[in-house]
């Protein structure tokens, strides 16, 4: 299995694509170390994957029957160094919005296959034993006539709050985050798509995790491709890239806010992972992600996560969303934590 950069790999995927010849992706953030692979030459042994209800991954029995999960979370001081970076910019008006990720060293005892084997999400892969990730955020889908969707997920709430639905969609600071990043990904598809129009606007999902229901609120917006648009995916594709969802508006500035504000690097965590079959196209955004760091302890990961920063954010509610989102989509809820 080979790594290729941006426009290595967007070749390879116009090729294939071209060829009618299903490949699976995986595209890190800074599109620097990309997977690009046929289907049929997918080793097993070093990549799974779970993505549009197909897998080349088989259960490896028994689960384990206790799950122990114990982070320990960066202090809200650590938190508001990065913050206090990304609100400067923001009061200058270098950006509107602001993606703000983080490290969270976790123990865990399951290996990360056990955790692919034992999550439930919407896209799953484990790559090399490097890392594990179970995203419930589709990036785009591109149906077999041509039509391309994208769905920003933005807003996220503990399902068990009192009226937790309607506090989520009423949040004035969610309301506008979620907007800006609609907006940003409207322009993105209208460089690469006519007709582009927000089909759903601030629906509702809830996601099961290890330590309860979550709500996330997302939105769906549309457009059409060219006939062709099958000899031309990757470009297609990295036109759109890296997500907006992850990044922030507009988006070249804000990627310099976030190299300057984070203190890691980020890897394939929010980049994008995919399957062409063929005939149509599926993807989602890496975002929950535990990764394994070379010559660590066993069970000793790394766990990155995040949220957007606007004006109208608040530190102490920033860094208790990022906290939020540090969870497992087990299965089953046996939990120590």
């Amino acid at each position: 299995m080979e790594y290729y950069n941006k426009d290595e790999a967007r070749m390879r995927m116009n090729r294939y694509g071209a060829e009618g010849r299903p490949f699976l992706f995986l595209i890190d953030y800074a599109m620097r170390a990309c997977v690009v692979e046929p289907l049929e030459e997918v080793d097993p042994t070093r990549l799974l994957y779970a993505i549009g209800g197909r897998t080349n991954a088989f259960a490896l029995g028994d689960e384990t029957p206790e799950f122990v999960w114990k982070p320990r979370f960066v202090t809200q001081a650590e938190y508001d160094r990065g913050f206090e970076v990304v609100a400067t910019h923001l009061r200058a008006g270098n950006s509107y919005l602001v993606n703000l990720t983080y490290e969270t060293p976790v123990t865990c005892n399951l290996t990360l296959r056990e955790v692919f084997d034992r999550t439930e999400a919407r896209y799953k892969v484990w790559f090399d034993d490097r890392f594990v990730c179970f995203s419930p955020e589709r990036f785009v889908r591109i149906g077999a006539e041509g039509r391309i969707s994208t769905f920003p997920m933005k807003g996220t709430i503990d399902a068990v709050l009192p009226e937790a639905e309607r506090r989520v969609l009423e949040d004035a600071k969610e309301a506008a985050e979620h907007a800006t990043i609609v907006d940003l990904l409207r322009n993105d598809l209208n460089r690469v798509a006519q007709g582009v129009r927000v089909e759903r606007y601030r629906y509702v999902d809830q996601v099961a995790t290890h330590a309860g229901e979550l709500l996330q609120v997302s939105s769906e917006i549309s457009g059409q491709l060219r006939a062709n648009w099958r000899d031309h995916v990757g470009s297609i594709l990295f036109e759109l890239l890296p997500a907006g969802s992850v990044t922030g508006a507009p988006k070249r500035r804000t990627l310099e806010i976030i190299a300057e504000a984070e203190t890691y690097d980020r890897g394939y965590y929010t980049g994008v992972c995919g399957l062409f079959d063929g005939r149509e196209l599926e993807s989602g955004v890496m975002i929950r992600f535990l990764e394994r760091r070379p010559g660590a302890e066993r069970g000793e990961y790394l766990f990155k996560s995040g949220g957007g920063v606007t004006f109208r954010s608040d530190r102490a509610a920033e860094y208790a969303e990022m906290k939020q989102k540090v969870y497992v989509p087990l299965r089953g809820n046996d939990t120590d934590r």
